[in-house]
């Protein structure tokens, strides 16, 4: 394969989804500061508009334009791509990092809630790379990011929607890695562990899920989150000046990969019994508080 040469961030337009919060946030201002333009995509148009006036009062040379999208919605997705690839002819960087999370076995979530997670978290960067590729590779030395998840690594019970969409952009990722390589463009697939963000608090709960159960989830995986997005972040654009192929952050990811490689079928059940002595735990906790 092809080696690039390292990613030169200045002077270049950047476009990131889930900029709003959370990764995505800390990956807008460490980009403003290494000199890219920026087009921000995110639902939250409150919180995402603090994110631009922060960067345009920081750096106010760098021109940063958001966009309120719901990356659910196929129609949004091409509008914003579209839009995106009228202004910007040449993309340096796309980083597909926006996503949601349904907790719910699968015979508690309906196709429905199934759905809309597969297209934020799959369909959503599949289009976004799809209709931006000639600006991506208008350039040679262009890069892609897919930010994947530890639960595109392993697919824990509960889960199915959520790993189903992560091990999905694993796959695409792995292919366009190889596929760009003689355009020039690199490609880095990002799995994150248990980062300290809003995705807990923000995750959908299948309909069929008890709510005292829901909750417990909620807490559990909160529990979890301890990671400092600033951090993985930081990584992130480390990974992607030095053209990494794969990244995986905080031993909460490292861990379940080196579990799942090597023992392909047994680290299934090793991970549900670890799963079931935390649940366990935490409901003890929450009895003698």
């Amino acid at each position: 394969m092809t080696r690039l040469p390292p990613y030169r961030f200045d002077g270049r337009t950047g476009v990131l989804t889930g900029a709003a919060s959370g990764i995505g946030e800390q990956l807008a201002y460490l980009l403003a500061a290494r000199g890219s333009n920026l087009v921000l995509v995110d639902i939250d148009e409150t919180r995402l508009m603090a994110v631009t006036e922060r960067i345009r009062t920081d750096h106010p040379e760098r021109n940063v334009e958001p966009k309120i999208a719901d990356l659910s919605d196929r129609g949004e997705v091409d509008r914003v791509a579209t839009t995106i690839l009228a202004q910007y002819p040449a993309v340096g960087l796309l980083i597909n990092n926006a996503g949601v999370a349904l907790s719910g076995r699968f015979d508690q979530v309906t196709v429905e809630e199934f759905e809309r997670v597969m297209n934020v978290n799959f369909r959503a960067p599949m289009l976004l790379t799809h209709k931006l590729l000639p600006a991506l590779t208008a350039a040679s030395g262009g890069h892609l990011v897919n930010v994947s998840s530890l639960f595109g690594l392993i697919a824990p019970a509960g889960q199915s929607a959520y790993s189903a969409s992560k091990f999905a952009l694993r796959g695409l990722s792995q292919v366009l890695r190889s596929e760009l390589a003689d355009n020039g463009v690199g490609v880095t697939t990002v799995h994150p562990g248990g980062i300290r963000t809003r995705i807990a608090r923000n995750a959908n709960i299948g309909s069929g899920v008890p709510v005292e159960e829901a909750e417990a989830n909620a807490r559990r995986l909160d529990a979890l989150l301890t990671y400092a997005p600033e951090k993985a972040a930081w990584q992130i654009l480390d990974a992607v000046a030095r053209r990494k192929a794969r990244l995986l952050i905080a031993g909460s990811a490292k861990v379940p990969d080196a579990l799942a490689r090597l023992m392909p079928v047994g680290h299934i059940s090793l991970i549900r019994a670890v799963a079931s002595t935390f649940s366990r735990t935490s409901k003890s906790d929450s009895l003698t508080r």
